[in-house]
């Protein structure tokens, strides 16, 4: 089981930590590989795995606020998602004004060195701390006989992964292409949202949809279209399959982007519960019908094709 720290004066005593630091946002296969390295070194000294991330986005500060930058997980998700790669801690930095005008001295000897007793410390060759980004690689690797540190260089060729995933990944959910953005991830990608109450049409026409709200408006939404999904609600539940619509609604005049989930073979009343979706495929795109009896029959067809593309789970 992972353990999360946020308290930085209350850390551990690790045992020869080996730490990388990164948003690892997504975990998906690029970063699931400087894992894998994490994970070789700390067994080959029988030491103990330390990712150090931070939050808010540290973009967010450096920009004031102004950056736009959208996040595949959630915090959580994100703890979640390095439990199940078997990283035994993460550390939460706080990041703030205060914390990013450190010098990139004052970062390594104060904050890596001081707070962690780094036994190794796996780095990409571009990485940069400290104010105006000015430590490097380099000042780390010329300091490591000082506070008795060995750096190991994640390669480039990962580094490269990493950068292209994390680019593909969100140009892909934006232009609907699940396929390629749950290929780059290793895994399907997913959010939660909070049923709330909707105009209730769906039931009118044989199709009741649960309408989600996601709260942390900085997770992004896969661009508008109808998708073939599995979902949980609330914890340790079966997992369901159904339909997914997030657009416009222009059949029935929306105003506001929506997200309805029409949950297959299901009849139970889930307001203000909180449903887990994955997503599995793309059916089609968002498409303004000639009154309810077209999109009826249009949504019989979608679910057909939503049952055939999860038929082998």
């Amino acid at each position: 089981m992972i353990q999360v720290h946020r308290d930085l004066q209350h850390l551990p005593n690790f045992k020869n930590a080996v730490i990388t630091i990164g948003t690892f946002d997504g975990v998906h296969l690029g970063h699931q590989q400087i894992i894998k390295l994490l994970k070789k070194e700390a067994d080959n000294i029988g030491g103990e795995t330390i990712i150090i991330t931070f939050y808010p986005h540290p973009r967010k500060i450096v920009t004031h606020g102004k950056s736009d930058v959208k996040i595949l997980n959630t915090l959580n998700e994100k703890i979640e998602l390095l439990d199940k790669k078997g990283v035994g801690h993460l550390v939460v930095v706080a990041f703030n004004d205060e914390f990013a005008n450190q010098s990139a001295e004052e970062y390594l000897e104060n904050f890596l060195v001081k707070k962690f007793h780094p036994h190794t410390i796996i780095i990409g060759y571009d990485h940069r701390f400290g104010k105006n980004r000015l430590g490097d690689y380099h000042l780390l690797e010329k300091m490591g006989d000082k506070f008795n540190y060995r750096v190991k260089e994640i390669p480039e060729h990962v580094l490269n992964h990493i950068t292209i995933s994390s680019t593909k990944i969100r140009e892909a959910l934006l232009k609907s292409d699940i396929g390629t953005a749950n290929t780059y991830l290793g895994y399907q990608y997913f959010f939660e949202g909070k049923v709330v109450e909707g105009n209730k049409l769906g039931r009118t026409i044989g199709y009741p949809t649960a309408n989600l709200v996601i709260e942390d408006e900085e997770k992004l939404v896969p661009g508008n279209g109808v998708y073939a999904v599995t979902l949980t609600i609330g914890q340790n539940k079966p997992v369901l399959k159904g339909m997914m619509n997030i657009g416009m609604r222009p059949t029935v005049d929306g105003t506001r982007r929506a997200i309805e989930v029409n949950i297959f073979d299901f009849d139970e009343d889930i307001y203000w519960q909180y449903i887990r979706v994955y997503i599995f495929s793309y059916l089609r795109g968002e498409v303004k019908f000639d009154g309810l009896n077209e999109l009826k029959e249009q949504l019989a067809k979608d679910k057909i094709n939503a049952q055939l593309s999860l038929r082998d789970l």
